[in-house]
Formats: structure tokens, C-alpha cells, sequence
């Protein structure tokens, strides 16, 4: 028996007889020939027949050729298949609700969502799930590189209080329990261990949000390391994280951006950064209006951020350092010699912000006295603490959100597009 060729293989495959095996991406009938299009992982593979297409399965269904492979520049990647013999490998597939062999997208969001696991056949839905796992695939290796460990760590926890998020509350085994808000708490313990860890996983907010940039549910890229001076020593890691996913997007995943006409953008070799208090003064100077006193920055100050960043120092990227303490968590370092402000940042990209991270506590002491300033009782962190009072050293981390990373990259407008079978308020299913 012939093994089975890939669509991108017949190329190299010109006077072999091949086996291919696909679904029916499109037919095309002419005065007295007829044309099959089959498409498989790597791409698509014209098939020639005399006669009709209509004896050919319709589109989607399932179907293995055997054949001859010949030369036409006009055929997807210079080559095709004659005389052909066409087995389906099931039953005729259903029609889909658009055709997917058009060149665009002919529905709507809500009706690529419904019917996602046939839609997102579409090379140019396909096609952004691609860049998103060369993306991990870059997170993953950069990190690899530089001596982390990946960790996988529990979903279900006992405690609700690690953020100000919502969570949602399960029954496990005739105990509340809750799905995890994020890996903080474990990824920090794990400094302990292995000094540099990192996680690719799912993190749950039951935040009641309707908008084009929350989610329910979603893939969270979390880093974490020790023996570090101070956020900055994050802010450096990040920056190298970030250019590795860039990295591995453009080898791994080139044909994808090619399709969507994706520019990736370019990592400066030090992403500029401006404190949050001076961020306030320069919106306050430049636009009207003034923020200062408030803690945190609006969505339209991110982006006015984001254009000042891209005019002044030709970077789509920018770090705003020293958030206020009071809108980070209660393990934020703060900032030496004016806690107020805190040893974190946010990084900004194309207007959004993509990345939260910073220089964590790490004596036993100072959690105490932060929870006891914000009123909260220790005991709910006991075992939490209890990592501190064996020894921590100086570390931070941060976490990038995957679909949010991949919208901002493919330009989406709403994150649903880059989300696999999305969770959010009114979504459960498919």
C-alpha cells in the first residue's frame, strides 16, 4: 500500500503515483472536466477527473485519492493529480453554513462561533490558531532556553482570595472549592523549588464583562523567578519572552501570517518605559484631560499611551512602571522610598495592555504586615505564608494572556475571534 503524501508534498512528487487523504474542499465543474480540490494539514491538492464532479462527494467529506502526480503551474503549489481514484472514508459530509473554500469569511462572529468546530476548517479562521501556537511554541522554548522548568499546577484550589476577581465556586466532594483565578500562589511556591518555573495553562474569572477584550475563561502564559534585583530584572525577561514568541511565530507559522497579511511587529532591543505618575502628567499635558489621582489608567489612556510610545521612541510597545498599590495585588513589592507605588508594570502594546507583572514580597514578615495594613486575616493564607517562612528569595513574574496577545498581533477586534470554542457570559457551548 502507498503511504499517504501531503498536499504540500506533491511538488517534489511529480511522475510518483501518491495516495492523499482529506476532506473535499471545493468542486469545479467544467465543459468536460471536472476539478476536485482536497485539503489536508499542510494545504491543498488539486485532483483532475473527465466528466463530472457530481460523483464526487460534496465538500467536507471525507476522502483518500489515489493517483498520478503531473506538473501545471496553475494548480495549488504547481502540481496536480490525474487519474484519479476517489474512496470516501465516510459518510457524506453535511453542507456547512458557509462555503469555506471563499476567499474571506462570509458570516458572522456569533455564526463562526456556533458552528465552530466545522468553521474554523476555513483556512483564514485555521490560519490564526496556527500563529497562536507558534506563539506558545516560542514562550515555551525562549524560556527553555534560559534554564525555566514548565509546571503544571491544580485548577480546583480551596481559597477565594487571592485577587479582587470573581471566582467560580464548585462543590468538591461536599466542600466549596473554586476554579483557579490564576497560578500565582503555586508558580511563586515553586521559585522555592526550582528557582525559574513557567506554566501554560487555563485561568478562570467569573467577571460579569460583556466586551470585545474578557473572557470567562482563558489560556494564561505565567512566568515566575527568583534571585532577581528588582522588576526590572522582569521587565528584561519579558522583553526577551516577547521576542521569542515573535521569533517562533515567523518560522513556524509564516504561511498563516502570509494568508491574514499579518505585520509582525519589531521588539526594540529595550522597550521604552515611563513611570504611571509621569504617564498621568504627560496625558494631563497632552490631552485635556487629567487623570492624576487616579489609580489606575482608562482604556483610552492606554491607547493615547501607546501612540506616544510609537511617536516618540518608534516602539509599539511600552511599560508603565509603578502602578499604585492600592490596584496591586497584596504581594506586590512596593516601590523603595515611596510606597505608594509599587514595583510593577503593565506592558502596553498596540494600545492595549497586554502583560501585568512585577517584584513579588518575599520575607514572611512583609506579607504579614501587608495583609494586616489591608485589614485581611492571615489565617486565610496560612498555607500560602507558610512558603515564606521557609525561605524565598527576591523573585516577580509575570503573565501574558493568549488570546489577548494573538488579537492584538492579528489586529482582531474582539477576542472571540482568537478564542478556541470561547466562555464567556453567554457562551457554553459549542
Amino acid at each position: 500500500m502507498i503511504s499517504r503524501s501531503l498536499a504540500a508534498d506533491l511538488p517534489g512528487r511529480i511522475g510518483d503515483r501518491v495516495r492523499v487523504a482529506g476532506w473535499v474542499h471545493r468542486r469545479r465543474r467544467l465543459k468536460s472536466v471536472a476539478f476536485v480540490v482536497l485539503r489536508d494539514r499542510s494545504g491543498l491538492a488539486q485532483v483532475v477527473l473527465p466528466g463530472s464532479a457530481e460523483a464526487v462527494p460534496p465538500e467536507e467529506t471525507v476522502v483518500e485519492v489515489s493517483g498520478l502526480v503531473v506538473a501545471n503551474p496553475r494548480a495549488p503549489g504547481g502540481a496536480e493529480l490525474v487519474e484519479p481514484v476517489i474512496t470516501p472514508l465516510g459518510e457524506p459530509a453535511r453542507q456547512p453554513v458557509f462555503d469555506l473554500y471563499r476567499p474571506t469569511v462570509p458570516a458572522s462572529l456569533t455564526t463562526v462561533l456556533d458552528n465552530a468546530p466545522v468553521a474554523l476548517r476555513h483556512p483564514k479562521l485555521r490560519a490564526r490558531f496556527e500563529i497562536a501556537a507558534a506563539g506558545v511554541a516560542g514562550f515555551r522554548s525562549t524560556l527553555d532556553g534560559l534554564g525555566f522548568v514548565e509546571a503544571h499546577t491544580p485548577k480546583i484550589v480551596g481559597s477565594a482570595t487571592e485577587s479582587g476577581a470573581n471566582v467560580f465556586g464548585i462543590d468538591y466532594f461536599g466542600r466549596p472549592a473554586y476554579l483557579a483565578q490564576s497560578p500565582q500562589f503555586f508558580k511563586q511556591a515553586l521559585v522555592g523549588v526550582f528557582e525559574r518555573v513557567y506554566e501554560v495553562g487555563p485561568v478562570f474569572r467569573a467577571e460579569p464583562h460583556d466586551t470585545t477584550r474578557h473572557l470567562a475563561q482563558y489560556t494564561s502564559l505565567d512566568a515566575e523567578l527568583g534571585f532577581i534585583e528588582d522588576h526590572r530584572d522582569v521587565m528584561s525577561l519579558l522583553r526577551t519572552t516577547i521576542a521569542g514568541m515573535i521569533g517562533a511565530a515567523a518560522e513556524r507559522a509564516g504561511a498563516a501570517l502570509d494568508l491574514l497579511a499579518v505585520d509582525l511587529p519589531a521588539v526594540p532591543e529595550e522597550i521604552p518605559a515611563v513611570h504611571f505618575a509621569e504617564a498621568q502628567e504627560l496625558i494631563a499635558r497632552h490631552t485635556g484631560e487629567d487623570p492624576r489621582g487616579e489609580p489606575d489608567l482608562a482604556p483610552a489612556h492606554e491607547r493615547w499611551l501607546s501612540e506616544w510610545a510609537l511617536r516618540e521612541h518608534g516602539s509599539e510597545f511600552l511599560f508603565v512602571t509603578g502602578y499604585p498599590m492600592a490596584k496591586r495585588p497584596f504581594y506586590t513589592h512596593p516601590e523603595p522610598g515611596n510606597p505608594r507605588y509599587s514595583n510593577s508594570f503593565d506592558l502596553l502594546f498596540r494600545g492595549l495592555e497586554l502583560v501585568t507583572g512585577g517584584q513579588r514580597l518575599h520575607r514572611h514578615s512583609d506579607y504579614l504586615a501587608a495583609l494586616a495594613e489591608r485589614g485581611e486575616d492571615p489565617q486565610s493564607y496560612v498555607d500560602y505564608l507558610g512558603v515564606f517562612a521557609g525561605g524565598m528569595p527576591p523573585h516577580g513574574g509575570f503573565a501574558i494572556g493568549l488570546e489577548r496577545w494573538t488579537a492584538r498581533v492579528l489586529g482582531a477586534a474582539n477576542i472571540r475571534e482568537t478564542t478556541l470554542f470561547p466562555r464567556d457570559l453567554n457562551r457554553l457551548s459549542p
